[in-house]
This record gives C-alpha cells, sequence and structure tokens, in this order.
C-alpha cells in the first residue's frame, strides 16, 4: 500500500509540474524525506486513550501511539514522517473550516520587515521569536564543527542532528508565531491587505557567476536568513487559507516613504530604521506603522510627489498604457 500511494503521489507531482502549477518534483533524500501515507483509513483505527494520547493502527507495525495535540478530524488517511532532529510525527488529511467574516467593516494593513516582523495599521507590532543568544552561540559552534567532519562518519551525524535539533525549535516559534497571529487576524478584520512581495526574487543570492561575481555577497546572505527566518511568506499563505477572499495584495512602491496622513512621499522622511517623521506636514510615528497605514489604505502609487504636486504632475503625461 505505501509503494502504490508513493506511485500515486509521484504522479500527481508529476501532473502538476506539467500543469504549471508546481515545481518538478526532486528525489527523496534520506534523514530529510523520511515518511510514508496511509490511505483507506477506518474509523475504529484511531482511537484516544486519554486526554493527551492517542493510538493509530498503522499496518505491519501494529498500534502506534501518538500525543494527541487536537480533535482529529473524519480523514481517510494520514501520513507519518520524520524530520531532520529525529522526530516523528503524523498528519491526518483534512481541509479546515475557513474562519467566519466577523462582520465589523474594520480593514488592516501589515508590513513586514526584519526589525519588526509584521507591524499592524493599528500600531501593534509583532515580533517571531527567534533562537537566544546562548542558543545561537551553540549553532555557530556547531557548525564550524560540522565543517571539520568528515563526510559519512559517525561523529558528522550526530552534529547534524545537533543542528537539526536547534533549528527544530526555531521552525515551531515562527510556526506557532505564524498560526496565533493569523487566526487573531481573521477574527478580528473583514479585509486584511498585504504588500505584494516577490520574497523568492527578494531572496536570491548575489553570488554571481565566476565571470561576473556578486558583490555584498556575505550581506546579502545574511540578510536572505533575516526574510527567511521572519515568515513573510508562511504568515500571508496561513491569513490566504484561513480568510480565503478577504486578503489583498497591495503594489509595495513607496509605500514606506509616503506620509499616512499628508500623502507627500520623499526618501528623507524614512529618518531611520524605526521612525517616520514627514517633511511637509511634521507628522512623527514608527515608520513600520506609517507603511501599514498606507497598505491598509490601499495606496498604489505609481510616481514619486504628492497627488496634485508639480512634480507628480509633471510626470504623469510622460506614462503610457501598453497593449493588452
Amino acid at each position: 500500500m505505501v509503494q502504490q500511494q508513493a506511485l500515486r503521489d509521484f504522479a500527481q507531482a508529476m501532473a502538476g509540474f506539467f500543469a504549471g502549477t508546481h515545481r518538478q518534483p526532486s528525489w527523496r533524500k534520506a534523514g530529510r524525506d523520511e515518511g510514508f501515507r496511509i490511505v483507506a483509513l477506518r474509523p475504529k483505527q484511531v482511537q484516544q486513550l486519554s486526554r493527551r494520547i492517542g493510538q493509530v493502527w498503522v499496518p505491519k507495525a501494529g498500534w502506534v501511539r501518538f500525543r494527541w495535540s487536537r480533535a482529529v478530524p473524519a480523514s481517510k488517511s494520514y501520513r507519518v514522517t520524520q524530520d531532520r532532529s529525529g522526530r516523528w510525527h503524523i498528519a491526518f488529511a483534512a481541509i479546515p473550516e475557513p474562519i467566519p467574516v466577523p462582520g465589523t467593516g474594520e480593514i488592516v494593513g501589515i508590513d513586514r520587515g526584519i526589525a519588526i516582523s509584521a507591524a499592524l495599521s493599528t500600531g501593534e507590532l509583532l515580533t517571531v521569536s527567534r533562537l537566544k543568544p546562548r542558543q545561537q552561540c551553540r549553532l555557530r559552534q556547531l557548525q564550524r564543527k560540522l565543517a571539520r567532519a568528515k563526510r559519512g562518519s559517525g561523529r558528522r551525524a550526530r552534529v547534524k542532528v545537533a543542528i537539526a535539533r536547534l533549528k527544530a525549535q526555531e521552525t515551531d516559534a515562527r510556526k506557532d508565531w505564524a498560526e496565533k497571529v493569523s487566526t487573531d487576524l481573521a477574527r478580528r478584520f473583514d479585509v486584511i491587505r498585504v504588500e505584494n512581495l516577490q520574497i523568492c526574487n527578494m531572496t536570491r543570492s548575489a553570488k554571481g557567476t565566476a565571470e561576473a561575481p556578486g558583490r555584498n555577497v556575505r550581506q546579502k546572505s545574511g540578510l536572505n536568513r533575516e526574510i527567511m527566518r521572519s515568515g513573510w511568506g508562511l504568515l500571508v499563505r496561513r491569513l490566504e487559507e484561513k480568510a480565503p477572499g478577504r486578503v489583498e495584495r497591495i503594489n509595495s512602491a513607496f509605500t514606506s516613504q509616503r506620509c499616512s496622513r499628508c500623502g507627500h512621499i520623499a526618501a528623507e522622511s524614512r529618518k531611520s530604521q524605526a521612525l517616520f517623521s514627514c517633511d511637509t506636514c511634521g507628522f512623527t510615528c514608527n515608520a513600520d506603522t506609517n507603511a501599514a497605514r498606507n497598505i491598509a489604505a490601499g495606496h498604489a502609487v505609481t510616481a514619486r510627489g504628492r497627488p496634485g504636486s508639480p512634480e507628480r504632475m509633471n510626470r504623469e503625461p510622460q506614462l503610457a498604457l501598453l497593449p493588452a
């Protein structure tokens, strides 16, 4: 059954690849893609023994206990996987119902950043939990130790597991943060507006080639790591799944340079990472909150200058519409 289901999954992945909706499937790797899926699950094959313990029937293995973390839905299949840190997980296939619209008519804008993971137009500043300084120091030590270990040795395998356990803590905290924030926003607001960011392009490597090497490669790689650790894509994906049809993507052009009060656009108004002070009206607030308010208002700025200003009016006749 497991082998037949693996072939079905592969056929579905290839169909998605040829349809242009998914990437090409890659080969499974030992220690990274460990797991299998069981279909035709019956109701009696899943039992709850206590408030926190349950058991499931696995063919050829018998009853396997697992931690009952939430109510098990009525599903017809489940997947058993092992992550890099050596932990086993069981996931039951079910599509949860979307969160109902609160009906308050409120709109919220979300500005995603690195120092502040998510700034809301209401003034709330949310930050993803990171590893503690002691854990970060331990992670760097293990990575140096891994670089000196011989490939295929038992020492290298033990170091890889230790690194995976530290990174699993950070990943679990990021997923928990995204789940709680997305649920809270879907319950409080009718419309959620975010920046239309191309995260894949933003996190592309700057290494370049041997003929044309990149510049500031180490700084760019550090920026890429911080973007991925902030959970930008995870937060928006969970919002779209929990609040379908209520998440709008706004053009991010000049949202951090536009004054949310008077509409003046100037790069000099962004005094620092956390301070925004308008040069025209003197409005001052947190820079991320100001950008979130522009996103909530749905401003899609395509040219510099305040609406109706001379510099804006001089540039508008130069714009041309492309043929459909």
